[in-house]
C-alpha cells in the first residue's frame, strides 16, 4: 500500500467513485469529499498529502476552495480537474500556487504522472514515511500553517543528528517539539533526557549532566549516572541553555567537542553518543555581545534553530487547543462543560496569549472547573483572563456577572425547577427562560 494519502473533491458521485477506484488500484489511499466545505472540514483530520478538486461544483467552488486551502494549509499540493472552457480559470490559479490542472477527458495515465509529480516534488522521498504515522507529532496541537510548515522541517531535520537549537517565548510548547523531533528521529527507540538549566543549582550541575564517583564530595556515597550517560543513543535536551552559568558553558562546550564524559572525581573520561537539542526563550545573540553566553557554544548549540510562533500569531489554533484542553478537563472528571459559547470562544480568540499554550491551558482548566453548565459563557472566560491581567470589570459586565449567579443559585435551590425558580425570583416563566437563555444556563444540569 503507498503511504500517500489523496483526497478527492466532487460533486459529482460517479466521478467520484470512479477516480477512487482508479487511485485505489495504483495503491494510493483515498478519502473524498462531496463538496469544497466538507473538503476543508476534512484537511485538519486527514492530513492528505495531495488534494484533486473539479472546478466546476454547486456552492464552493474548486477555485474558492483553492484559495481557502493556500491561506490555511499552504504546503498542501492541489490539482485541480477543468473542461476546456475553463482552462484560463486554472492558467490563473497555477500562477497563485496551483502545483496543476487536467482537462477533461483525461486518461488514467495522465492522471498517474500528474500526481507523481505533485507528491515528489511537494514532498521529496522522506515524505511518505513521515506521513504514514504521525505518532511522532501526536501531543502537538494544531491547525496552523506556520506550525505545519515548523513540523515539516522539523522532520526533515530529525532524520539527521546535528544539533538543535529551539529558540521561542515562554509556554509555546518547547520541550512537546524536542519530544517530537527526538520521535521521528533514527534515535527514538533510545531515551529522551530533559533537563531544565535554570532549575538546577550550579554546584550540583555538573554532577547532574555528567554523573560523579563515590567520595567524589560530600554525601557522594554511590557512584551516580549523569544524563549524558542515561541518554546515550539518545537525545538530551537542555532546556533553558541560556540560563547555565557562564563557568560550566566552558566544561559542556568540552564535552560537545570530544564526545566525551568524565563524572566528578573520576580520573578517565567515556564515550557518549548523544544528540544534543537546547531550548531557551531568552536572545541569545543579546547574551554574547552582553558576555553572558559563550559565542562558541552557541554555534555548537545552533546548527539548526527552530522558533516556534507566539500563540499571538497563530490564533487559528486556539479553538482546536481549547477544547483539547476542556476535553481533557472531562476525562479527569473535573467538570461539567461540554464546549464553549461562540462568545466565549470568541473572548479566547482575541485575548493578547503572552503566556502563550501554558496560559491557554490554565485559563481553560480554571473556567472549565468553575462552569455549572454544558456551555462555558463569555464571562467565566472573560473573570479568568481578567485574574491573569490584573483588569477591572466594566459595570455592565458586573452586573450580568451578578445576574447569572443569581440564576445559577436560583437553579440550585430549585433543583432545576423553572416554575419555583421564576417564583422566588418574582419573574413570569417566558421572562425567566428568557435570562436563562441570555445566559446560556440549562435547568436541565441542576436537576437532582
Amino acid at each position: 500500500m503507498n503511504h500517500h494519502r489523496i483526497l478527492l473533491v466532487d460533486d459529482d458521485p460517479g466521478l467520484l467513485k470512479l477516480l477512487s477506484l482508479r487511485l485505489e488500484a495504483n495503491g494510493f489511499q483515498v478519502d473524498t469529499a462531496s463538496s469544497g466545505r466538507q473538503a476543508l472540514g476534512k484537511i485538519d483530520t486527514l492530513r492528505p498529502h495531495l488534494m484533486i478538486t473539479d472546478l466546476r461544483m454547486q456552492g464552493m467552488d474548486g477555485l474558492e476552495l483553492f484559495d481557502a486551502v493556500q491561506k490555511h494549509t499552504p504546503s498542501l499540493p492541489v490539482i485541480m480537474l477543468t473542461a476546456h472552457g475553463t482552462i484560463p480559470d486554472a492558467v490563473q490559479a497555477t500562477r497563485k500556487g496551483l502545483f496543476s490542472y487536467l482537462t477533461k477527458p483525461f486518461d488514467s495515465g495522465e492522471l498517474l504522472q500528474s500526481i507523481n509529480n505533485a507528491l515528489s516534488q511537494c514532498y521529496g522521498h522522506d515524505k511518505p514515511e513521515h506521513s504514514a504515522n504521525d505518532e511522532w507529532r501526536s501531543e502537538i496541537i494544531s491547525n496552523s500553517a506556520a506550525m505545519e510548515r515548523l513540523l515539516t522541517k522539523t522532520w526533515r531535520i530529525a532524520q539527521s543528528d546535528v544539533s538543535v537549537l529551539i529558540q521561542s517565548n515562554s509556554g509555546t510548547g518547547k520541550e512537546l517539539l524536542a519530544r517530537a523531533l527526538h520521535r521521528a528521529s533514527p534515535r527514538h527507540k533510545a531515551a529522551f533526557v530533559p533537563i531544565n538549566c535554570a532549575a538546577i543549582p550550579e554546584n550540583l550541575l555538573e554532577s547532574e549532566l555528567f554523573g560523579h564517583r563515590k567520595g567524589a564530595f560530600t554525601g557522594a556515597d554511590r557512584n551516580r549516572k549523569g544524563l549524558f550517560e542515561a541518554a546515550n543513543g539518545g537525545t538530551l535536551f537542555l532546556d533553558e541553555i541560556g540560563d547555565m552559568p557562564l563557568e560550566f558553558q566552558a566544561k559542556l562546550l568540552r564535552v560537545l567537542e570530544d564526545g566525551e564524559v568524565r563524572p566528578v572525581g573520576a580520573t578517565e573520561s567515556f564515550p557518549v553518543d548523544v544528540r544534543i537539542v537546547s531550548a531557551t526563550h531568552s536572545d541569545l545573540e543579546a547574551a554574547i555581545e552582553a558576555g553572558e553566553f559563550r559565542e562558541d557554544l552557541f554555534y555548537r548549540l545552533n546548527v539548526v534553530m527552530l522558533e516556534i510562533p507566539p500563540l499571538s500569531e497563530r490564533r487559528e489554533d486556539i479553538p482546536v487547543l481549547a477544547r483539547h484542553f476542556l476535553h481533557q478537563a472531562r476525562a479527569r472528571g473535573r467538570c461539567q462543560a461540554r464546549t464553549f459559547s461562540p462568545e466565549a470562544m470568541e473572548a479566547l480568540m482575541l485575548a493578547p496569549w503572552k503566556g502563550n499554550i501554558r496560559q491557554l491551558l490554565n485559563v481553560v482548566e480554571q473556567v472549565a472547573a468553575l462552569s455549572m453548565t454544558a456551555i462555558i459563557p463569555e464571562s467565566l472566560v472573560q473573570n479568568a483572563l481578567r485574574n491573569k491581567s490584573g483588569g477591572i470589570v466594566s459595570l455592565a459586565e458586573a452586573q450580568s456577572n451578578f445576574e447569572r449567579n443569581y440564576l445559577v443559585e436560583l437553579l440550585q435551590m430549585t433543583g432545576g425547577n423553572v416554575t419555583q425558580a421564576a417564583r422566588l425570583a418574582n419573574r413570569n416563566r417566558t421572562e425567566f427562560y428568557r435570562l436563562l437563555h441570555r445566559h446560556e444556563l440549562e435547568p436541565q444540569i441542576f436537576r437532582h
